[in-house]
Formats: C-alpha cells, sequence, structure tokens
C-alpha cells in the first residue's frame, strides 16, 4: 500500500463516512499534487489508487474492482444515454480508438440529487441518501463495471448544476459530447489507454431514448414550410426528407454516410431547399443554390441552424439567394446574399444558441438560445424572451 492510499485509510478512520470514496478523492488529490496534471486527465487515477468493489465478494483483480463505471447501455435496457433520474457530469477523450476510427468519448452520467445534504464548502456531491442509487458491480457482477459507486466528476457538462450524486454509468460514443448533450463544454480531459474498453452494447451513434418510429429513429431535427404555406417537411439527423402538401422533394441525403448528423434546413422561396449539418457543410437540392459553406472548416462549436434570405433582400442581388449559418456558440456565417450583422460569437452565453430565424426584409435575424434568450441583429427588433 502506497503512502498516499495508507493516508487515505488513517484518515478515513477519523473523518464521517460520507461514502468510500472519500479515499478516492483524497488519493486523486494528492497523486495530482505530487505528479502533475496528466494523472489528474487521467480516469483511472482517482479511481484506481484503491481497491474497493461494489460487491465485496469480488477480488481485486477483477472488472468490478478496477475502478471504472459501467456502460449505461448495460444498465439502461440496452440503450446508449443517461438513465432517468441522472445528469451529465462531465467527459473525457481516447484518442485511435478502433471502434470509431479516431476519437472515442465517455460521458459519465451522475445521478440527480433529492436533497443537497452533503454539498458545498468545496464538495460537490451530495450525501448518498439523496442520490437514490445503491453501490454495485453491474449486470454481469464481477465482470461488470461499477454503477452507483464513484464520486467523482470532471465537471465540463451542465456545469450550472453545483451539486450531484455519484455516477450511475457513462454513455459512450464517437462522437463529440457537446453533440449530445450542448451544455458539455470543449475542454478536454483524455485517457488513450480507455480507447479499447468495450461492453456488448456500446453504439457509435449519438444517444438516443427508446424509438417507436423506425422512418425516423426519433432523430427528427427540422421542420420547414413551403413558399406559399400548403405544405411542409421534415427532416430527420440522418439526412432523410418527408415531404406533406406541397412542399417539395427534391431528394435528401439519407444515402450518404454522413460525416455528423444533420442540424437545420430552410426552403428556397422559388423552390428547393438547403440542409446543415453540424460541421458546416451545405447540402443544396432543386432550386436552391449553394452559395458555400464552412464544412471542412474548423468550428469552435458545431452548427446548429440555418435561415435563408428572402428573394432579392441582400445587398448583391445578381448573386442569388443566400443563408445563414449560426454555430453553439452564436457565431453566425452569412453565404450568398446574406449580410452580416452581428453575432453573439465570442460572447458569454447561459446557454448554447439552437436556432436562427430572418427578418422578412432579409436585412436583420434573431437567434434563440437553448434557455430561451433572444439575439435582434439588423432590422431585427427584440421583443421580449422566456429568459
Amino acid at each position: 500500500m502506497s503512502i498516499v492510499e495508507r493516508a487515505a485509510w488513517f484518515l478515513e478512520s477519523r473523518l464521517p463516512r460520507r461514502s468510500f470514496i472519500n479515499r478516492s478523492a483524497f488519493v486523486g488529490s494528492a497523486v495530482v499534487a505530487g505528479s502533475g496534471v496528466d494523472l489528474l486527465l487521467r480516469p483511472g487515477t482517482a479511481y484506481g489508487a484503491i481497491c474497493s468493489c461494489g460487491n465485496a465478494s469480488c477480488d481485486c483483480g477483477s472488472t468490478c474492482c478496477a475502478g471504472f463505471s459501467e456502460f449505461c447501455c448495460s444498465v439502461n435496457g440496452g440503450y446508449n444515454y443517461c438513465p432517468e433520474g441522472t445528469i451529465m457530469g462531465g467527459w473525457w477523450k481516447a484518442a485511435n480508438s478502433t471502434y470509431c476510427n479516431g476519437p472515442r468519448y465517455y460521458m459519465d452520467c451522475n445521478a440527480a440529487c433529492s436533497c443537497t445534504t452533503g454539498c458545498g464548502n468545496g464538495w460537490g456531491f451530495c450525501d448518498p441518501g439523496c442520490d437514490g442509487v445503491n453501490c454495485g458491480c453491474g449486470p454481469q457482477g464481477c465482470d461488470s463495471w461499477l454503477t452507483g459507486c464513484l464520486q467523482f466528476r470532471y465537471g465540463q457538462c451542465n456545469q450550472d448544476v453545483t451539486c450531484m450524486g455519484r455516477i450511475v454509468c457513462r454513455v459512450v460514443a464517437c462522437v463529440p459530447p457537446w453533440e449530445v448533450d450542448p451544455s458539455c463544454s470543449t475542454t478536454n480531459a483524455e485517457d488513450d489507454s480507455t480507447a479499447e474498453m468495450d461492453a456488448a452494447c456500446w453504439t457509435q451513434a449519438p444517444p438516443a431514448p427508446p424509438c417507436a418510429s423506425p422512418a425516423t429513429n426519433c432523430q427528427t431535427i427540422a421542420v420547414a414550410s413551403s413558399a406559399d404555406g400548403q405544405g411542409y417537411a421534415v427532416l430527420t439527423g440522418f439526412g432523410r426528407l418527408f415531404a406533406y402538401g406541397d412542399a417539395p422533394d427534391d431528394g435528401d441525403v439519407s444515402s450518404l454516410r454522413l460525416t455528423r448528423p444533420l442540424v437545420g434546413m430552410a426552403m428556397h422561396p422559388g423552390g428547393g431547399y438547403w440542409f446543415v449539418g453540424a460541421d458546416g457543410g451545405i447540402f443544396a437540392f432543386g432550386g436552391a443554390p449553394f452559395d458555400g459553406s464552412m464544412g471542412g472548416e474548423p468550428l469552435d462549436q458545431p452548427m446548429v441552424g440555418i435561415a435563408a434570405t428572402p428573394a432579392g433582400a441582400g445587398a448583391a442581388p445578381a448573386a442569388g439567394l443566400g443563408y445563414w449559418t449560426v454555430a453553439a456558440d452564436g457565431g453566425i456565417f452569412a453565404f450568398g446574399d446574406a449580410a452580416f450583422f452581428g453575432s453573439m460569437g465570442g460572447q458569454h452565453l447561459n446557454q448554447p444558441v439552437v436556432g436562427i430565424a430572418a427578418t422578412p426584409s432579409g436585412q436583420g435575424y434573431w437567434t434563440v438560445a437553448a434557455d430561451g434568450g433572444i439575439f435582434a441583429f439588423g432590422d431585427a427588433a427584440f421583443f421580449g424572451s422566456p429568459a
């Protein structure tokens, strides 16, 4: 047993037994102080410094005693998303995963607290009696990882929630966490040694709840009206379009392998439409011209929406109709005859931007954040907001 571990055991015997992870928290802090920030970023450091299992019959060489949390799909009916009663607390990345042909992301789902007893004075975890979960091993017993045992948080997600419970499970995906939960920041924590960690139910798709719609996979992301209002089109994140009424059906991208999911669409006033992907890529159909995109360009935050200019509204009508796209950080990108009137890019936002709408004149636009905050630019007037 190391000096750090012995010190942790010594302190625990003289402190209130909030949970066995008091030892882990202490060990993690001591290791960081002694060995530098690299160890702080390793998910196994604070966990693995002690051998303690949810099932006392498991030995220290078992999976359950390895110090990692179980995959959510193992404890949540096979679904790879945070279970009811939990909230995403943070994430880490593992590079060069063969499962993802690149980076793989692990996201911790912490139990929500029913009371704040235990939180405060720099401690961000409620007492075990407040989080409604029990410490144990996953469905395969000693061959599973832990569930409901670890008080640990990286903290890049849902930072407005200052008191959380123990980790119930972790979501795993091949897309960045901020595309799964927009509250997650891009602040990186990394442990490449976890790139090949496996569970029978892992998936490379973004986490999604149970779905009863085989047509959309419950990934509908946009609806847009036809020019005369006598129809509408519905778009899914994987690129399938459903047209109703007199809405045009000029094709979609459901047969393509998308680099990132689609996040929005806009109708061309004269027919046709545009799709925009989370990476800024633009897909133009029918009479909608392609006037450029951010596809392949570095983005601080993923794209979240698109709005079209009215016919001839821009400063250079001869260039054809254009469009604006907006990113989660409020950054605006203007193409074609769309003029730039300002943005929230580089400004502090309480919640990420989720959409954009143009004024009838095409000389302004509104963006809206997840908390209902409205930002008005150009000739767009501010009339109030839910925020």
